[in-house]
């Protein structure tokens, strides 16, 4: 009897191990850029850029290629996005949720607030630019950022045709990415190893959530002048979207006086339209040399194996796409981001073109650390899509908005764009036409969709709590 009593304990000190092992939840990285356009990872073939390390990540794990935003209330477009992403809302409950954001993340109704309740050790660096403290969402913060690296005035209006240009991409005095003497890029990396040294400590009682949060590719668009060589002008090509004014932009709220669309000369010169992207691309491998670092980090650690990494972006950028340099229009070149997903049985090299938003990483995640989707969580879980154990999106019809003078739909591959200030709807099939250069809406097959998609998108603003009448701007579709 006594040795019985002294052999169970010793089995269960021997057993405890292996359990723990066996049972421990699997770490999440979430790696998040500013402004990423989804066409910018080289692998994917779309645009000659060099990423090398997020083609890493499309290798070795499964990408999604019309992962979207649905829009904004702002003009500051990451805003509404990192609202929707940390608290799991739709757009407009997001806003609302938006003016009590400390109210919300005290009662544990933030992404960093449930991955605590689960037992997850949270980590954040980087750009945050949510209305609530960053300090007291996650157990551990560095570097906190706000919306962007500050702008100089001449980095605005450039460059202009036949004059020297006032601003350099590389030149610390321009502050920036640049103040504080190391570039921001680099400060997020170096933050997300150290993080990984001290999860690493606390790993078997605590996985570890980390929300690494790049400013870039945002303007001011600053990298190392290596970075700047590696894209000559003549390597540059033009969108073939390209229009130096887009005809609608004034009633759409995208005028020359918003800031985005200032970083430019109206109208756009091709010859600037080709700096922006230079310095674009060099800021994005500049970022992808950080990502590297991290990976390398993640992987030396010991942790990688039992890790699902998540990489995507705010919302995509315009960059002379449309006569657009900013994120505020509902073309696909703003609204569809990166999306990887790699992690324990998520296939590699899988590509996906099922829609679906970039917030549904956030109940993604809380599925992985077993937590059950909180009810005021919108959003979707992806991985049985990424893991192949449903081949359909959890979303019939993709929704866009933009103030109160732009509304979008997308169902399959037929988008309708609608300007109730104007007023027009413009109609695309994205299958035919992924640049959106033909708009359909004046023939009659256009005319079709119209009468088919636009009922839908007003159905569909009711369920988002969406309070713009669109038929006062289009009556003929006013419910009889």
């Amino acid at each position: 009897m006594k040795t019985k009593n002294i052999i169970n304990p010793l089995l269960l000190v021997i057993l405890i191990p292996f359990v723990t092992k066996s049972e421990q939840k699997p770490n999440i990285l979430f790696l998040f850029s500013d402004d990423q356009c989804f066409e910018t990872i080289g692998s994917l073939g779309i645009t000659d850029i060099e990423t090398p390390n997020l083609d890493r990540l499309v290798k070795s794990g499964t990408t999604f290629t019309r992962a979207y935003n649905m829009g904004s209330w702002s003009g500051a477009v990451c805003l509404a996005s990192r609202h929707m992403l940390n608290t799991g809302r739709f757009l407009w409950r997001a806003e609302e949720a938006s003016k009590k954001a400390e109210t919300e993340r005290a009662a544990g109704r933030f992404w960093a607030e449930n991955m605590k309740s689960a037992g997850y050790k949270t980590y954040m660096t980087g750009k945050w630019h949510v209305r609530a403290s960053a300090e007291k969402c996650f157990d551990v913060t560095r570097n906190v950022r706000g919306g962007m690296p500050n702008q100089t005035p001449q980095g605005y209006n450039r460059p202009l045709p036949d004059q020297p240009d006032p601003w350099s991409p590389y030149d610390p005095k321009f502050d920036g990415f640049w103040k504080g003497g190391k570039h921001w890029s680099e400060i997020v990396a170096d933050d997300a190893i150290d993080y990984f040294m001290d999860a690493k400590k606390h790993i078997k009682q605590n996985p570890f959530f980390a929300y690494i949060a790049f400013n870039a590719p945002h303007d001011p668009r600053q990298a190392p002048k290596e970075f700047i060589d590696k894209y000559p002008l003549k390597r540059i090509k033009i969108p073939s979207n390209f229009l130096p004014m887009y005809p609608y932009k004034d009633k759409i709220g995208c005028s020359h006086n918003l800031r985005d669309e200032k970083l430019a000369p109206m109208p756009r010169t091709k010859h600037s339209i080709k700096v922006n992207r230079q310095e674009y691309y060099a800021i994005i491998t500049h970022m992808d040399v950080q990502i590297g670092r991290i990976l390398d980090s993640l992987e030396k650690s010991g942790m990688a194996e039992n890790t699902y990494i998540f990489y995507s972006s705010d919302h995509g950028l315009g960059v002379g796409h449309h006569g657009f340099l900013g994120k505020q229009n509902l073309y696909e070149h703003s609204t569809c981001v990166p999306f990887i997903v790699k992690g324990p049985n998520i296939p590699k090299g899988k590509i996906i073109s099922e829609p679906i938003y970039l917030q549904d990483v956030m109940p993604s995640s809380l599925a992985i650390a077993g937590i059950e989707k909180p009810k005021h969580v919108e959003f979707h879980d992806i991985i049985p899509l990424a893991k192949g154990e449903t081949d359909s999106s959890p979303y019939r019809e993709i929704y866009g908005a933009y103030l109160n003078v732009q509304r979008s739909i997308t169902v399959d591959n037929y988008k309708l764009i609608a300007y109730p200030s104007v007023p027009i709807m413009r109609i695309y099939n994205l299958g035919n036409d992924p640049y959106e250069k033909n708009d359909l809406a004046s023939k009659p097959s256009g005319k079709k969709v119209i009468r088919r998609l636009l009922p839908r998108l007003i159905k569909l603003q009711k369920e988002m709590g969406d309070t713009l009448d669109l038929t006062l701007s289009f009556p003929e579709f006013k419910s009889k």
